[in-house]
Formats: structure tokens, C-alpha cells, sequence
């Protein structure tokens, strides 16, 4: 008998802008919070009513890399405390069971393990644990790009009483003869070692191309990993390692339509993924696809 799937959202960012929310960089997703937080709760309940089981707070851009210092010392605590809420009482008015994901973001910006601070990350990730736990089911450090950033999360979670879900983002490849990398260089292999020594509840890979992920869970499959796996793609053309990931208005490429992404999470689903989501440009058309995996 094959196993039931868990079912994620996609990406708010984009949904938010779709809707008409307050959007524009570098504050990206936060701005909806600051100015229109009604419109988070839409977006929620579209992810909800698309059939998602799981959504995550939108504290994802809440660092000071996109509102800045001075904001993030000023307002940081109290938009994550209302990310939390919103999604608490969202998960809560749903008809069906849902399940609130604690977003833990990259520290310093999506996708550049290079930028990323081990001395000023404590003062970003020990605020959002704090004004989040009351309302998450469990903790989702996502779009992670190194081992360093994996450790330091799981490090501030250390005697944390909810599940730790970690996910990490890899390389778009211009070859895709080349091995699969995290965005740091580092290997899949290494990752599935991490997540051991961190005693995570899941491992996933998220915020890369459709065609990344499966090279990546031929990784994994192969492994002696003993928990849950899965994938949530973006709909982005290829990213470069350096790209300036706050000002850039990142392309969604042409062939991203419901019918696609499914296809990609059948093959996930055979290499033994057990949790599929999306991120960035994955709306709630293609979350209410994904259901037919589970038909």
C-alpha cells in the first residue's frame, strides 16, 4: 500500500502579490504584514482551501537583510508574533486538520551561503523562536544553503520541545551531469548527515528548479535515512550563486502550469518522497493538483 502524502502550501510571496497585497523589495512578503496583514489570512485560506495540510508562517522575509536594521529593532518581534497568529487562527478555522509550520528563514538572505553571519545570527533566530512557539505545531528552517546555517538553527533549538522539519535549498545546475550541491557546495550526502546529527523529524529540499529535486532524492533514497523526505520546488528560471536576491524581481518560468508540477511530484513520490509542497511561484492551483497524489 503506498503512503499518504502530506500535503504543504506553495509560496505566499508571490501569491501575495497575485492578490494585490502590498509587495515590493526589499521587503518582499513582510510588507503584507506591516500594511495588510487581512491579506495573509486570504492567502492562507487559499493554500487551506486548495487542500494544503501544513502552511508556514509568513515570517519569512522578517530579517533585517530585507526590512532592515532599525525596523527588524524596532518592529522584528511583533510582526513575527502576528505571523504566528494569523496562521494559528487560520489553521484553526479550517474545516479540515491543519498543521502550522514555523517558518526559520535564511539568516541573511535567500541563497547566499556566503553572506551568512554565525555572530549575528543569534539576535534573528532566538526573537522568532521566541514570539513563534505559542502558535507553531513544530519548526520549519527552510531555503537553508549550508551546514552552518542547518547547525546553528538546530543548535538554538536544542531542548526545544516541537519537531525540527529542516529544509535546504541546492544549486540550479547549468550541468546537470554535475552532482547535486546545497548552495554552499556542500553534497546531498552531507545534508542527510546533518539532519541525522540533528535529530530532525523530516528533511526536505526546497526553493530549487523541479529538475534539481530529482537527482537529489536519488540521493537520498539511497541512503540509510530512517525519516520522512520530500520536496517543495520553486517555478523560478536558474538563480546564480551571486544573485542579489532583494532587489532582483526573479523570473517565473513558462512551463509552470498544474498538469507540470504534478508530473515532477509523481517522480518525487517515486523516489520516495512522502511530503510535497512549493514554494516561490507555486500558487493554490497547483497545491489542489498535488491532491491527485493521494486519489
Amino acid at each position: 500500500m503506498s503512503k499518504k502524502i502530506t500535503i504543504l502550501d506553495g509560496g505566499m510571496g508571490r501569491l501575495l502579490r497575485k492578490m494585490g497585497a502590498p509587495f515590493q523589495y526589499p521587503e518582499w512578503s513582510a510588507l503584507a504584514l506591516m500594511k495588510a496583514p487581512k491579506s495573509v489570512v486570504k492567502a492562507h485560506n487559499a493554500f487551506i482551501e486548495a487542500g494544503a495540510e501544513i502552511i508556514t508562517t509568513n515570517n519569512y522575509a522578517v530579517i533585517p537583510f530585507h526590512i532592515g536594521q532599525d525596523r527588524f529593532d524596532e518592529q522584528g518581534r511583533s510582526l513575527i508574533k502576528l505571523s504566528g497568529e494569523i496562521a494559528r487562527q487560520c489553521a484553526n478555522d479550517a474545516k479540515s486538520s491543519v498543521k502550522v509550520a514555523g517558518c526559520l528563514p535564511p539568516a541573511f538572505g535567500s541563497y547566499r551561503a556566503d553572506l551568512y553571519d554565525d555572530k549575528k545570527a543569534d539576535d534573528i533566530y532566538i526573537p522568532m523562536i521566541e514570539e513563534l512557539e505559542p502558535y507553531i505545531d513544530f519548526w520549519l528552517a527552510e531555503t537553508i544553503s549550508s551546514v552552518q546555517e542547518a547547525q546553528k538553527i538546530g543548535e538554538l533549538l536544542k531542548g526545544n520541545s516541537k519537531p525540527f522539519w529542516l529544509s535546504f535549498t541546492v544549486k540550479d545546475r547549468a550541468d546537470r551531469k554535475e552532482k547535486p550541491q546545497l548552495r554552499s557546495n556542500e553534497s546531498i550526502e552531507q545534508a542527510i548527515e546533518t539532519a541525522k546529527i540533528l535529530n530532525v523529524s523530516a528533511l526536505l529540499f526546497n526553493c530549487s528548479q523541479v529538475e534539481e529535486m530529482k537527482d537529489v532524492l536519488d540521493i537520498v533514497q539511497k541512503s540509510d535515512l530512517k525519516i520522512p523526505y520530500g520536496v517543495y520546488a520553486n517555478a523560478f528560471e536558474p538563480i546564480s550563486q551571486d544573485q542579489d536576491v532583494s532587489t532582483d524581481g526573479l523570473t517565473i518560468r513558462e512551463d509552470n502550469s498544474v498538469s507540470d508540477y504534478l508530473e515532477h511530484a509523481k517522480k518525487w513520490v517515486s523516489l520516495g518522497a512522502t511530503i510535497i509542497g512549493g514554494c516561490c511561484g507555486i500558487g493554490p492551483e497547483h497545491i489542489k493538483g498535488l491532491k491527485k497524489l493521494n486519489s
